[in-house]
């Protein structure tokens, strides 16, 4: 009998769960069955015997489980090993993919029933918005005028293979087919799929042997548009554009009962038609070369070309199909003279077409799209065109020529054809243009000061500019921007590091020109500590042509707005500063003026982490949001924030709704561009019912969060001015905990590299950029990804919770007990600030397991070194849970969202193992280099196998 979605599931006494613990069982048969075929009962046997006696180490976590799991993986066979790691993390995999199934399946269910708007939709966050009595031309404001953006990076946590992705979406379909009625025949033929395609899944290699190169990056990354991006987000604009007409009728919408093509009285667009789009995608593949030395102008023009070229087949695939669908005959219905001019300029010629002026315009249209896609930088075109057309000049064209044929059809009784795929279409062309996404530039700001020091050297103008103190260069650079003339020449031979970033930037200008002012127009500087480090830029572009000087009929003129990224504590300290200063500059006030009066600038929650540890960092984030909205303010500008989130809570992960709400008031305001990183992009992408539901959370928070009305009576600011300074207190104390741990223990060091995987995951062919910055073993100088990961993979998970525990132990033991508990719990209870906070430490400690990081600590050497950091580690984990209980009053992890506790228990009896087998391996191979210097590539290939299952089962990475 087939799983039905439906209202049922809503009684009370159902076991919801029950659909997700079929799915998960089916998958497991199958993998189990796939394991006894290609492997043998043995392993099987193995398998199992391992799984159940690592369930039994959880549960009493006594000496005598540890020592015989133990025992039985010290005496695997190489082979064995390598089937046994693979069974458990492909087993990761599929209880992924079944969750997700899950969560459709229940949304689904949710709407059928037709209760209140699920929290998270767009629909919700309307209705809270009406209750509270927000009008309609404020809405449509906000969407005429909102950036949304999400912005895929890639990153040296980045473990999946799109062959792996593209096995696991058509599981994911099979699934999703058996929640249908189907028949008996078409049941076994759906077994008979699912079993063929967990086969294919065991038999494809699940690493990769060889280092990722930016242009694989980019694959990946365009692989998630063709599964959700492409047709879910104009799918999710015609959502919203309902539920706005829903809620704010207005007059001529069909549900204020006037003709649904009547004109507006006063002329202006209706709430949800923005002038341009308010979800826009970004991202840094190809641009990003903070710290990747295979990041030039060539993986950047490379970027553009394939961007380019996958948005044209999907726009050459749907004008093809429109034109098999829109058979319509002027013997039958007229056309209007717009659309008849565009079929009359067609290349088609045919008689049997004379009176298909529809087929004969999309003809037409598809010819001026392969024209385009060559131009572009296409080099296959599928279909060949009837005839040669012109290339269009931009997207704009292309938009305005599908406009005709809707216009057209919507004026001669033909407005049932729009939808579906005429108006997607035009909408696609609206959101994605022939850019597809806009490729952000960012490089470190020693690069650019050295670049620049090069060029006045040899230009004559500074003979030693990284030697002048800061206001000297602030002089020096405001001085040679207002110069007409260049310090670069042609005739000099520069450094090659000066010539790849100035054909970078040279690079930039030419993408503009030929893809349009979209494709490139941010340029994200990394390390921003002083003011000279955005003027530097600013001089830059004017040496190549991207900053154009006023004149006496104009005004300067920036193509790429400069964005200041602030990462360390002391660098989020100084943000408000730097950019009150730069703001006051006649130059930039000029440039931001052209920029609409608006500024972005972003914030790093990685580095900010790594350096403060968790509860400072986001202290400090979100002070310097507050202060930023200050000076804005009073500048007279729009801030627009760019959060580089990661995937851990250590690194500003958790959920992007939640997240985006507990933003400190002002924030938000309809502007928000946010990074999706390593696993998390496949998490919430690679499936396009689940990606439609993550970019529609990212639109209601944002719209919630700039337009519902916030509280502004002394009372509450009081509050809020109290929560703040306990807040400050707690974080003081919280940073002496990390410091002292982190940077200032002896040993420290030493320690991490033993007790966490971090070697191995160096030397795993993750991503193309560096675990590393510098060829040390100094934690300052590894980058804050591969930082976060590895503490996930032995399952201590440190950046996420270490130091809360002491500093709200030393801080309430300074005062009244009584009293200062009862402020942290309203804190938790009024401040969605601290509550989110609170919030995703609580998951973060859900998937903590100090049984399974004793086994880790277990590979460092000394013993004293040992004993004595895991034991601090172990007592300021015990005082976080017992702190956390005291303020939220739950004794369980998740109290408050049993979904996710279930999902977290479900994955152990899988986990575990992977966890115990790493260690096993990694105490093999460090044993062998060690001894020979030789590597055995089957218990190297195992650990990097079981650095995959983990990451998969944890369901996120750096």
């Amino acid at each position: 009998m087939a799983k039905q979605s439906s209202a049922i599931d809503e009684q009370p006494g159902v076991d919801k769960d029950a659909p997700l613990k079929e799915d998960i069982r089916l998958l497991g048969r199958l993998l189990g069955d796939v394991l006894r075929e290609q492997e043998g009962e043995e392993v099987f046997a193995v398998v199992e015997t391992i799984r159940q006696t690592a369930v039994r180490f959880r549960r009493e976590a006594d000496a005598g489980a540890a020592k015989e799991l133990d025992g039985m993986l010290k005496i695997l066979t190489r082979e064995q090993t390598i089937s046994v790691v693979r069974a458990f993390s492909y087993f990761s995999h599929l209880a992924n993919i079944a969750e997700d199934q899950h969560h459709i399946r229940r949304r689904r269910a949710h709407l059928l029933a037709g209760s209140r708007p699920q929290q998270g939709s767009v629909n919700f966050a309307l209705c809270k918005l009406k209750d509270a009595g927000v009008d309609r031309q404020t809405v449509s404001t906000f969407f005429q005028d909102a950036l949304i953006a999400p912005v895929l990076t890639a990153h040296p946590t980045e473990v999946q293979r799109k062959s792996i992705l593209d096995a696991e979406h058509d599981i994911a379909r099979l699934l999703a087919e058996r929640d249908l009625p189907l028949t008996p025949k078409e049941r076994a033929a759906n077994m008979h799929l699912l079993r063929a395609r967990v086969a294919t899944l065991w038999q494809t290699r699940m690493l990769r042997y060889s280092k990722l190169s930016v242009a694989d990056e980019i694959e990946n990354a365009l692989s998630y548009y063709r599964i959700t991006f492409l047709r879910e987000l104009p799918g999710l604009y015609d959502d919203i554009e309902g539920d706005i007409a829903a809620h704010y009728p207005a007059a001529g919408d069909p549900a204020d009962g006037a003709p649904a093509d009547a004109e507006r009285a006063d002329g202006a667009p209706a709430a949800g038609d923005p002038a341009a789009p308010y979800i826009q995608m970004g991202s840094w593949i190809g641009g990003d070369r903070d710290g990747n030395p295979n990041v030039n102008a060539g993986t950047m023009r490379h970027a553009l070309a394939r961007h380019a070229t996958t948005i044209l087949d999907f726009y050459l695939d749907e004008a093809h199909a429109l034109g098999a669908e829109l058979s319509v005959s002027t013997l039958m219905v007229a056309c209007s003279p717009a659309l008849q001019v565009l079929a009359d300029t067609s290349p088609d010629t045919s008689d049997h077409r004379s009176d298909e002026p529809y087929r004969r315009a999309l003809i037409g249209i598809y010819a001026r799209l392969a024209s385009t896609a060559r131009a572009l930088g296409a080099t296959n075109i599928l279909r060949k065109e009837v005839g040669h057309a012109e290339p269009y000049a931009g997207a704009a064209g292309f938009a305005a020529d599908l406009q005709v044929l809707i216009d057209s059809l919507e004026a001669n009784h033909g407005g049932m054809l729009v939808k579906p795929r005429l108006s997607t279409l035009k909408r696609a062309a609206d959101i994605f243009g022939f850019h597809l996404a806009s490729l952000d530039m960012r490089q470190s700001s020693d690069i650019h000061e050295r670049v620049l020091a090069e060029l006045f050297a040899k230009g004559g103008a500074q003979a030693d500019y990284a030697a002048l103190d800061e206001d000297a260069k602030v002089a020096l650079l405001l001085a040679e921007l207002a110069q007409p003339r260049l310090l670069y020449s042609p005739y000099i031979a520069y450094s090659e590091e000066t010539d790849s970033e100035l054909a970078i930037l040279r690079a930039a200008r030419e993408i503009r020109a030929r893809y349009g002012a979209r494709a490139i127009r941010n340029y994200i500087i990394s390390h921003t500590e002083t003011v000279s480090d955005l003027l530097e830029v600013l001089l830059l572009q004017k040496e190549m042509g991207l900053l154009r000087l006023a004149t006496a009929a104009d005004g300067a003129e920036l193509d790429l707005m400069v964005i200041p990224l602030f990462e360390t504590i002391p660098d989020l300290q100084r943000a408000a500063d730097i950019m009150q200063a730069v703001m006051a500059l006649p130059l930039v006030k000029q440039l931001i003026a052209r920029q609409g009066q608006i500024q972005e600038v972003m914030l790093g929650y990685s580095d900010s982490n790594k350096d403060g540890g968790f509860l400072t960092s986001n202290w400090e984030l979100y002070k310097a949001e507050t202060h930023l909205v200050t000076v804005f303010a009073d500048a007279g500008v729009k801030l627009r924030l760019f959060h580089g989130r990661g995937g851990t809570v250590g690194r500003g992960g958790g959920p992007s709704y939640e997240a985006i709400l507990a933003q400190p008031q002002g924030t938000v305001n309809g502007q928000i561009r946010l990074t999706e990183q390593g696993e998390i992009i496949a998490s919430k992408f690679s499936n396009a019912d689940i990606g439609r539901r993550n970019l529609e959370l990212l639109v209601a928070a944002t719209l919630e969060a700039s337009l519902m009305p916030q509280s502004a009576d002394a009372a509450h600011q009081a509050e809020l001015a109290g929560f703040e300074a306990v807040m400050a207190d707690i974080s003081a104390l919280a940073y002496q905990a990390y410091r002292n741990l982190v940077y200032e223990t002896p040993g420290f060091t030493d320690y991490f590299f033993a007790a966490t995987p971090i070697a191995e995951i160096a030397e795993l062919n993750l991503g193309s950029r560096p675990a590393s910055r510098k060829s040390t073993k100094r934690i300052e100088d590894l980058r804050a990804i591969p930082w976060g990961f590895s503490w996930g993979q032995c399952r201590l998970l440190l950046p996420g919770w270490y130091g809360f525990g002491s500093a709200i132990g030393a801080w309430i033991a300074a005062g009244p007990r009584e009293a200062r508990i009862a402020q942290l719990r309203a804190m938790h209870r009024q401040w969605p600030f601290f509550a989110t906070l609170l919030s995703n430490m609580d998951m973060v400690l859900a998937k903590t397991d100090l049984a399974i990081a004793s086994r880790y600590a277990e590979l460092v050497a000394d013993q004293e070194l040992r004993e004595r950091i895991f034991k601090r580690i172990t007592d300021e984990h015990a005082s976080t849970l017992e702190i956390l209980q005291s303020i939220t009053g739950a004794g369980e992890r998740l109290a408050g969202n049993p979904l996710l506790a279930r999902s977290i228990q479900n994955r152990f009896a899988y986990l575990d193992p992977l966890n115990h087998l790493q260690v096993e391996l990694i105490k093999r191979h460090r044993a062998q280099s060690n001894q020979a210097g030789k590597v055995d590539e089957r218990v190297h290939r195992g650990i990097h196998l079981s650095i995959n299952g983990v990451a998969a089962g944890l369901r996120n990475t750096g």
